[in-house]
């Protein structure tokens, strides 16, 4: 039968999150989704799941979980300091958790968040074709109502072990590491582009700006030169994915997961799909430039990303 690992301890951002809520935004229903997707990706990888199998994000706050049986386990993205019954294990990779071990994580070391897969991804009810958790609008998680993992809870692997060859898995060594100072993330322009003056679109792209410590699931702030658009008021419109708003301060917002679904902001354009990814494990006062990329070299590179999985 598949494993459980019960929840021992358990900070505030250990969230059930899979890719996210498609074709539902049209109902004001946000996407949600693992942050950083791509390293979501590659614990799934290790065991053979699905690259979009549901897992554990686990942030700041940390969490520890005890086995109930044998399991087969991989972590991947942020170092949170990850030790199996005390002896640490790398921030990557797969492994097996013992009946009775425990499972802990700590605080961020490099990156951000750790994502956990378990064999065939988590075993609960999903809600609109996703289990990730969105708090703002109490969707999704282990309790149907946007809740983290509490202690006590029973993380179900959807399946008894991996198939295959997967225990045998390494993630590739040409990995990029989690991002550092001077991380470049990649923006395809928008619409209101042409709206910003100059100096505001010179500065965009060729000065550096700081992540804020205003940032959470929904978007980060970022810290830099003042942007000026030329536009008059705008009429809300749908909001995609990374998309990056300028609001009067003239201070860039970055909208993530959890953004709501409409806004009447002036935009530069939206990260790319990779570049979010990244952007989910910068901490705060990490130091970012924005590149600007075409919508075709954004795709390419996101195709490229998916076939790795394959």
């Amino acid at each position: 039968m598949p494993g459980a690992l019960v929840v021992e301890r358990t900070g505030p951002l250990a969230l059930v999150q899979d890719a996210g809520r498609f074709g539902c935004r049209h109902l004001g229903v946000t996407q949600g989704g693992a942050l950083d997707w791509i390293s979501l990706g590659w614990a799934n990888w290790l065991l053979g799941n699905a690259p979009d199998a549901a897992g554990i994000e686990i942030a700041i706050g940390g969490l520890a979980l005890k086995a109930e049986r044998t399991l087969r386990l991989a972590i991947a993205g942020a170092d949170l300091g990850a030790t199996r019954d005390g002896e640490p294990l790398a921030a990557n990779g797969s492994f097996t958790l013992e009946r009775g071990q425990v499972l802990a994580f700590d605080q961020p070391r490099a990156g951000l968040r750790a994502y956990l897969a378990l064999p065939g991804g988590l075993e609960a009810a999903p809600f609109m074709g996703s289990l990730s958790t969105v708090a703002r609008e109490q969707l999704g998680g282990l309790d149907g109502r946007g809740g983290a993992l509490r202690v006590g809870d029973r993380l179900m692997a959807a399946s008894p072990a991996p198939q295959g060859d997967e225990q045998a898995r390494e993630l590739p060594s040409s990995l990029p590491p989690m991002p550092a100072d001077d991380t470049v993330l990649e923006l395809v322009t928008g619409a209101q582009i042409a709206h910003f003056d100059g100096a505001s679109l010179f500065a965009a792209f060729n000065r550096p700006w700081q992540v804020d410590s205003r940032a959470d699931r929904m978007g980060v702030r970022l810290t830099g030169p003042v942007l000026r658009c030329q536009s008059g008021g705008m009429v809300s419109e749908g909001i995609p994915l990374g998309a990056v708003q300028v609001p009067p301060d003239g201070q860039p917002i970055i909208l993530l997961n959890d953004r709501q679904t409409i806004g009447g902001y002036p935009r530069l354009g939206a990260l790319s799909p990779i570049a979010c990814a990244r952007l989910g494990q910068c901490a705060p006062g990490t130091t970012i430039r924005l590149s600007p990329v075409t919508p075709h070299q954004a795709r390419t590179r996101y195709l490229r990303q998916l076939a790795l999985w394959r």
